[in-house]
C-alpha cells in the first residue's frame, strides 16, 4: 500500500470513530482516522458524564466485546453511582462523571499507540465513490485518501451551525470547525440527509457558586466499574449538587421566550424529545413549579461546572439572568454560554443492520451521524461498524447482534427498521427482553463473541474465564449441599431473618429466598468465597431463574420469526393481500426476515400472516421443481 492507501477510513474521531478505528487496527486492517482537529479527539462538548439507564449498559456491552470506553471511563471516572438500587437489577444501572480533559487524553494516547492505525488532522470534503463502491476520502487539502470501506462518524460537525438568541454561525461544537462540503457530497451521491437538533447548558465557574444552598449527591463509597478489566479507582472522587429551578426563573424565561432561537425560527433542525431544553420544559409541563438541576464538576484542573437540566439557546444575557435565581447559583459567573446546534445525519432507514449503506458498497455510518444523541449510542455504533466493515473486506458475514442478545442490537435495529425522526435516546424501555440484557452480565453474553472476533485478547479473556469457572462450580456446590432441618440449621436459618425448613433442602433452593443472599451462605453454611462480581451473577441467576427461563421461551417464540428469512430478490409488488402502506414500506426497507418486517411501522399482524403464506407458497414451488 501506498502512503495515501488503507483498508478502511473512519472519518471523524469522537466516540463513534474511535471505537471504529481502534476495531478495525486491534483486527488488522490498516485504518485511518481523519479528524477536523486533533483536538477533538473523544471531545466530550456537552455533559461530563457516561452511563445512566440503558446507556450504562451499552458501555458494558462494548467493553465485554473488547471496546475501548468502559476501560477509558473508569480511568477518567471522578464520581461513580449504581442507579435504581431500589429497583430490580434489569434496569440497574452505572453512571459516571468523568474528567473531561483526562478522557480525551487517555483516548488520544491509546490511538496514537495502536498499530494499524494513523490518526491525521484532516478536513474531509467529499467521499470518493465510482458505480456505488467507495473509493476513499478528499481532504480540502486536495489530498486524496484511498480506501474500500469509509465509515462515516462525523457527530454533529456536518454543516453544523450553533444558535443562540438571534446569534447564528457556522460551528462545530465548543467552537470548533464544521464541514461545510460533506454534506453535499453525500447528497450527490444520493444519500438521504435529516437535519437534526441538539444543545447543551452553561458552564458556570465552581468558585463562584454557594454549596451550602444546594443539596451535595456524593458518589457511592463502594467501587463500581464500566469495564470488567477495571479493580481500582485511579482518581479522587467529587460531588455533585443538586438544585431546583423556581418561579422566578421561570418568569425570566418566559418572559424572553421570543428571544429563544427553538422559538424565533433559527432553528431548522428537530431536537431530543427525551433531553429538552428548559424552554421547551416550560412550553411542555407548564404546571410545574420547579425543575431539577444537577451542578457537576467537568474536570479535577477546570473550574468549570455543567449545569445539567438547563439546556437552552436563549441570548448570553438572558441566560446569566435566570441562572442568578437559582438557589446557589445566586453569584454565578458564566463560563461559556449554553447553545441550540444544528447539524446534518443520514436516514438510518438507508442502512443495513451492519451499518453499511444499503446502495453505496463499501459506505458504512455511525454515531449521531445515524441520527442518535449520547456518547454511549455513538461508541457502540462505532464498534460494531468497525467490525462489520473488517469482516466484509475478510469477505465474512456481517456481524449483527439481535434484540435478545445486546442492547446493542435493539439500538441498531430499532434505527434501521423503524427509523427516527428525531435524535434517538437508548432507553431499557425499549428492549423486550432487558430481564436478559442486564448490565451485569454482558461479558456473559458478549464476551464469547468478542474472542470469535478477534477483539478479546487473553487478559480479558482469562478473566470472563475464571469468572465463569466461579459462577459454575458454586452453582453446583449450590446444587449438592444439602441442610436437615435439625436443630443447628433451624438456628441459623432464625438468625438470617428466614422462616425455618420443614424438610431437606439443598442451598440452591435456600438462596432462592429474598432474604438470603450468597454471603450469608458463605457465613453460615461454609459456602466458598467467590468473587464479588462472581458471587453477585450467581445470586442473580437462582433468584431471577423463574422469571429468566419465562424470557427465554418469549425469545425462542421470536427468533421463530427471525430465522424466517425474507429472499433479497422478493417482489412485494406481486403480493396483492398486502396492505398499500405495508407494501410501500417493505419495498423501501428490504427486511432480512419476518421478525425484522413484524417491527415495521405500517406492517400489521394480517400483512405478516400474508407474507408467511406467500413465502411458504414460494418454498412448496421450489421443491415442486
Amino acid at each position: 500500500m501506498g502512503s495515501n492507501e488503507y483498508d478502511i477510513i473512519v472519518v471523524g474521531a469522537g466516540h463513534a470513530g474511535c471505537e471504529a478505528a481502534l476495531a478495525a487496527a486491534r483486527l488488522g486492517k490498516k485504518t485511518l482516522l481523519a479528524t477536523i482537529s486533533l483536538d477533538n479527539v473523544a471531545l466530550m462538548p456537552c455533559n461530563p458524564s457516561l452511563g445512566g439507564p440503558a446507556k450504562g449498559h451499552l458501555v458494558r456491552e462494548i467493553d465485554a466485546l473488547g471496546g475501548q470506553m468502559g476501560i477509558n471511563a473508569d480511568r477518567a471516572c471522578i464520581q461513580m453511582r449504581m442507579l435504581n438500587t431500589g429497583k430490580g437489577h434489569a434496569v440497574q444501572a452505572l453512571r459516571s462523571q468523568a474528567d473531561k480533559i483526562i478522557y480525551q487524553n487517555l483516548m488520544k494516547q491509546v490511538i496514537e499507540a495502536q498499530d494499524n492505525l494513523d490518526l491525521k488532522q484532516l478536513m474531509i470534503d467529499a467521499i470518493l465513490i465510482e458505480d456505488k463502491q467507495v473509493q476513499g476520502v478528499l481532504a480540502e487539502t486536495g489530498e486524496q485518501f484511498l480506501a474500500p470501506c469509509v465509515i462515516l462518524a462525523t457527530g454533529t460537525y456536518l454543516a453544523s451551525k450553533i444558535i443562540y438568541g438571534k446569534l447564528a454561525y457556522d460551528s462545530g461544537p465548543n467552537g470548533l470547525r464544521t464541514a461545510l462540503k460533506l454534506s453535499d457530497s453525500l447528497r450527490a451521491a444520493g444519500v438521504k440527509i435529516m437535519r437534526f437538533k441538539t444543545g447543551t447548558p452553561a458552564r458556570v465557574d465552581a468558585r463562584s457558586l454557594n454549596y451550602a444552598r444546594m443539596e451535595e449527591q456524593a458518589g457511592d463509597t463502594q467501587p463500581h466499574f464500566f469495564s470488567f478489566l477495571s479493580t481500582e479507582r485511579t482518581l479522587p472522587q467529587v460531588s455533585c449538587y443538586l438544585t431546583y429551578t423556581n418561579e422566578t426563573t421561570h418568569q425570566v424565561i418566559h418572559d424572553n421566550m421570543h428571544q429563544a432561537a427553538m422559538f424565533n425560527g433559527l432553528v431548522e433542525g428537530v431536537g431530543p424529545r427525551y433531553c429538552p431544553s428548559i424552554e421547551s420544559k416550560l412550553m411542555r409541563f407548564a404546571d410545574k413549579e420547579r425543575h431539577q438541576l444537577f451542578v457537576e464538576p467537568e474536570g479535577l484542573s477546570t473550574s468549570e461546572m455543567y449545569v445539567q437540566g438547563m439546556s437552552t439557546s436563549l441570548p448570553a444575557d438572558v441566560q446569566i439572568k435566570f441562572l442568578q435565581t437559582i438557589p446557589g447559583l445566586e453569584q454565578a459567573k458564566m463560563m461559556r454560554a449554553g447553545y441550540a446546534i444544528d447539524y446534518d445525519c443520514l436516514d438510518p432507514l438507508q442502512l443495513q443492520a451492519s451499518l453499511e449503506h444499503k446502495e453505496i458498497k463499501g459506505l458504512f455510518s455511525a454515531g449521531q451521524a445515524n441520527g442518535t444523541s449520547g456518547y454511549e449510542e455513538a461508541a457502540a455504533q462505532g464498534l460494531m461498524a468497525g467490525i462489520n466493515a473488517v469482516r466484509k473486506l475478510n469477505q465474512q458475514e456481517a456481524f449483527i447482534l439481535g434484540r435478545a442478545e445486546a442492547y446493542i442490537g435493539v439500538l441498531i435495529d430499532d434505527l434501521v427498521t423503524k427509523g427516527t425522526n428525531e435524535p434517538y435516546r437508548m432507553m431499557t424501555s425499549r428492549a423486550e427482553y432487558r430481564l436478559l440484557l442486564r448490565q451485569d452480565n454482558a461479558d456473559l453474553r458478549l464476551t464469547p463473541k468478542g474472542r470469535e472476533l478477534g477483539l478479546v485478547d487473553e487478559q480479558r479473556y482469562a478473566v470472563f474465564c475464571a469468572k465463569q469457572t466461579e459462577i459454575e462450580q458454586g452453582l453446583l456446590q449450590l446444587r449438592t449441599t444439602n441442610i436437615a432441618p435439625n436443630q443447628e440449621v433451624q438456628a441459623k436459618l432464625a438468625t438470617l431473618g428466614t422462616p425455618p425448613i420443614k424438610s431437606g433442602i439443598n442451598l440452591l433452593e435456600l438462596l432462592r429466598r429474598p432474604e438470603v443472599s450468597y454471603q450469608s451462605l458463605v457465613e453460615k453454611f461454609a459456602m466458598p468465597r467467590l468473587s464479588a462480581s462472581a458471587s453477585e451473577q450467581l445470586e442473580i441467576q437462582v433468584k431471577y431463574e423463574g422469571y429468566i427461563k419465562k424470557q427465554e421461551k418469549e425469545v425462542e417464540k421470536s427468533n421463530k420469526l427471525e430465522s424466517k428469512k425474507i429472499p433479497a430478490e422478493i417482489n412485494y409488488q406481486e403480493i396483492k393481500e398486502l396492505g398499500l402502506e405495508a407494501r410501500e414500506k417493505l419495498i423501501a426497507r428490504r427486511p432480512l426476515s419476518i421478525g425484522q418486517a413484524s417491527r415495521i411501522s405500517g406492517v400489521s399482524p394480517a400483512d405478516i400472516s400474508v407474507l408467511l403464506i406467500y413465502l411458504e407458497q414460494k418454498r412448496r414451488e421450489k421443491n415442486e421443481i
